[in-house]
């Protein structure tokens, strides 16, 4: 199975959608699960992008 590469505009996307399903108290899980990445994704995007 080959990796799937995004782009900075759809990592910064998907991490925006993330939040707001956050402060709508949705767990992170569950959060994970709506934008289509894995937990370990997530908090590595948050880590790299998550000041922009």
């Amino acid at each position: 199975m080959s990796k799937k590469r995004h782009t900075p505009e759809q990592i910064i996307s998907r991490l925006r959608e993330a939040e707001v399903l956050l402060s709508q108290c949705q767990s992170v899980p569950a959060a994970c699960k709506r934008i289509e990445v894995s937990e370990q994704t997530y908090y590595r995007w948050r880590k790299e992008w998550g000041g922009l």
